[in-house]
């Protein structure tokens, strides 16, 4: 044995175990953590401009509501605790100013509008009832109000056309309980085991038939979670038009495929024998098939999106900047997210771009069912924004933004965290090219857009609302559809209007349409409707004649009238529809912004219907208007309870006005059709329910804008594509490679509600 083997081995072994020390001990060791870059200069005033816009504050809505209690005259009662024959304020919004005061003051140097509230107040006790809306200003010290109530509306608003109120609503509940089933206590003990808490109502919409009716059915679930799809076969239709609760009565009774005059003789019938019952498993409170807890234990955690060097977008006040993007951002208490003055490279090309309204029709063989026609923004889009959970409402690392609202109170409500604005990596490149042909090289340009979003949960749905802003220029519109399906209870011919669900559930066939205002300015606020396609023209080969050739020409028309730019939801409309400045490109073509709509929607309720101009906005797949002070909104929040007599028919906005050279407004729709299947257990998923629209620059460009992206890659095979210099994903390892400062999770989704 060689006398230096021992001290070989152990010199060895001793090598071995310094080397897996070292392994360990940086394995062990915290990965640097990322560095923020400078944050994003903004332009002199741009943020300070963009005030014009922004949401009241919670102090500017407290002191309107102090100047109106002291203002009007009349007493007026926190509307949490008013009675239909008090005199409440419904809600405090901004008052945007008129275009023309806020171009004047961006653009030409003019005086700051002043800034104003518009306040909807209910005056149940007067001698005629009504709703009245005041433009309150100016803020922060109002001193003056005005009625614009007729000016808006032509008149005055009946009191029947109120939203219902969170309170009127409790009154109702009040009302099932005491009074209507009181009358029938051997029935829904027996049918239901009805303890006073074991059942919870959802509304229809609207009351009645006509004009003046306040007349609702209530449908009856099993008070668990997810309760949308737990069903018991009982409606009741409660006449609530009086405004002393004491005079409202049960008008009608649905149980199990059958009507009954009142509970009374549903309780009578019971007792009898003379009943059809349907028993109905008692659900968990956690729902059992409808509950949303996870079914599997947690595993690994799903990948997450980190900024290495910090957002490279700014957020201040309610302005944004990001790359060649800017804008101002706002949440209507009624129609929700909105945006104002959006510019790319430093030019706007668009005033506003807001959500309208969100509908869904229903169909049932159970009353409540079949008589729904929900139009969510008389509700609140805005005021029934969620605060987001942060890593799956919005990334983890997104900036989050509180909003403010008063609805329904005397003092404003902060929802925090209920906006979200991030960069998004999709995961896949804008555009790319790999040429082997000729010269080798690579050339192409990540994904990466800016996300703003916001969650409305208005009863059983949950509407994710999206603005995209891409590097392209081009800005997206999308809704995202979830939450639970609205059910009826399955009996007779149930399945002719849906799918079943479970034991007891249908899940209703219903339509859901969005609607957006689209108020672009293409090269400045004058611009015309033309539209682009293609026809096929056979030709004669010229190298050839005895040859024939089909090929595509290009189509070009100028849309001249309102009635010429108004394109039925199902009928053809021309593939390239855009606004066209009076300018030109480089290239001699006019400048423009081209609408895309991607839409799957149902059929729109037949014109006949006696509540259809109440949503007569549905008709369109796009319609283009003269923009016009007067015209704000597609539609109102008092046409949900009297459709058959609109505040607002947009029907009428188009009258066959030219439309060449002037201030043009786009009001898109778009929708889908869903049938609730299966897969909508324990609720509906968001694939394959997003719609929406693209602006896209169409020749508005010599050339793509993204080519001055700083995140272009471009390298040949002359180079060397490993050093940084040349291909900037090459020094990744190093720039990516550190951790990101994750904020605590926390949540106040259940605080205040």
């Amino acid at each position: 044995m060689n006398p230096k083997l021992p001290y070989v081995l152990l010199l060895g072994a001793a090598a071995i175990i310094f080397i897996l020390s070292c392994m360990l001990l940086s394995r062990g060791r915290r990965s640097p953590s990322c560095e923020s870059q400078p944050s994003v200069v903004e332009q002199a005033g741009s943020a300070s401009q963009s005030l014009v816009f922004a949401d009241l504050t919670a102090e500017e809505m407290s002191q309107v509501v102090r100047y109106l209690q002291g203002n009007l005259g009349v007493p007026l009662v926190d509307a949490s605790r008013a009675k239909p024959s008090d005199n409440c304020i419904a809600s405090v919004d901004l008052q945007v100013p008129a275009k023309a005061e806020v171009l004047r003051f961006l653009d030409g140097g003019g005086a700051r509008p002043p800034r104003e509230a518009l306040a909807v107040l209910h005056f149940g006790n007067q001698a005629e009832p009504n709703i009245t809306e005041y433009v309150v200003g100016p803020l922060p010290r109002p001193a003056y109000h005005r009625d614009v109530t007729v000016q808006k509306y032509g008149g005055k608003v009946p009191y029947h056309r109120r939203p219902v109120t969170g309170r009127e609503y409790e009154q109702l509940g009040a009302f099932l309980d005491k009074v209507a089933f009181a009358a029938a206590p051997t029935f829904l003990q027996e049918v239901f085991e009805y303890d006073r808490t074991n059942m919870a109502f959802q509304s229809s919409v609207p009351h009645g038939f006509q004009s003046g009716d306040r007349v609702t059915w209530f449908v009856l679930f099993q008070n668990v979670s997810g309760f949308f799809v737990h069903p018991v076969g009982l409606e009741v239709l409660v006449d609530h038009s009086s405004l002393d609760p004491s005079q409202w009565a049960v008008s009608r009774v649905f149980y199990n495929g059958q009507y009954y005059r009142d509970m009374v003789q549903l309780e009578s019938a019971y007792v009898q024998g003379r009943i059809s019952v349907e028993k109905v498993r008692r659900a968990p409170w956690d729902g059992d098939f409808s509950s949303m807890r996870p079914r599997a234990p947690p595993a690994a955690p799903f990948p997450v999106q980190l900024e290495p060097q910090g957002p490279r977008y700014s957020v201040r006040n309610n302005h944004v900047l990001f790359q060649a993007w800017s804008f101002a951002f706002g949440m209507s208490v009624s129609t929700g997210l909105r945006l104002f003055d959006v510019r790319h490279r430093g030019e706007r090309v668009a005033y506003e771009i807001s959500v309208q309204e969100a509908l869904s029709v229903y169909g049932s063989n159970c009353p409540g069912g079949m008589s729904t026609r929900y139009m969510d923004g008389s509700f609140g889009l805005g005021r029934y924004t969620s605060p987001l959970v942060r890593g799956v409402d919005c990334p983890y690392l997104a900036t989050y933004v509180d909003t403010h609202s008063l609805s329904e109170s005397t003092r404003p409500s902060r929802r925090k965290a209920s906006l979200c604005i991030f960069e998004h990596n999709l995961g896949s490149p804008l555009r790319r090219h790999y040429s082997n042909l000729q010269a080798l090289y690579y050339g192409g340009l990540v994904n990466s857009a800016l996300v703003v979003r916001s969650i409305a949960t208005v009863g059983n749905y949950d509407y994710v609302w999206d603005f995209i802003f891409y590097q392209n220029g081009a800005l997206e519109g999308k809704v995202q559809a979830t939450g639970y399906p609205s059910s009826s209870f399955l009996h007779g011919d149930g399945l002719r209007y849906g799918n079943r669900l479970w034991e007891h559930t249908l899940g209703t066939i219903h339509t859901n349409f969005v609607n957006y205002k689209v108020d672009l300015d293409v090269g400045g606020v004058k611009n015309s409707l033309v539209a682009h396609d293609m026809a096929f023209e056979m030709t004669r080969a010229p190298w050839s004649p005895e040859q024939q050739i089909e090929r595509p020409r290009l189509t070009k028309k100028v849309l001249d009238t309102e009635d010429q730019a108004a394109f039925r939801l199902q009928s053809k409309m021309p593939r390239y529809i855009y606004f066209a400045a009076n300018s030109k490109n480089k290239w001699g073509h006019q400048r423009g912004y081209r609408i895309q709509i991607t839409s799957f929607a149902g059929d729109h309720v037949p014109e006949a219907s006696a509540m259809e101009r109440a949503i007569s906005w549905a008709r369109y797949q796009l319609a283009v208007t003269r923009r016009k002070e007067e015209e704000p909104t597609s539609t109102s929040i008092y046409n949900q309870n009297d459709p058959w007599t609109p505040s607002v028919t947009f029907a009428d906005f188009i009258n066959n006005e030219t439309i060449t050279n002037e201030d043009l407004v786009a009001w898109i729709t778009a929708g889908f059709l869903h049938i609730p299947h299966s897969e909508d257990i324990p609720n509906t998923v968001t694939v394959g329910n997003s719609v929406g629209f693209l602006l896209r620059p169409y020749n508005y460009y010599d050339l793509d804008p993204s080519i001055y992206s700083h995140d272009g890659v471009f390298f040949t095979s002359e180079q060397d594509f490993t050093a940084c210099e040349i291909n900037p994903l090459a020094c990744l390892p190093k720039t990516a490679s550190c951790l990101p400062n994750f904020p605590p999770f926390t949540y106040d989704g259940f605080r205040n509600m």
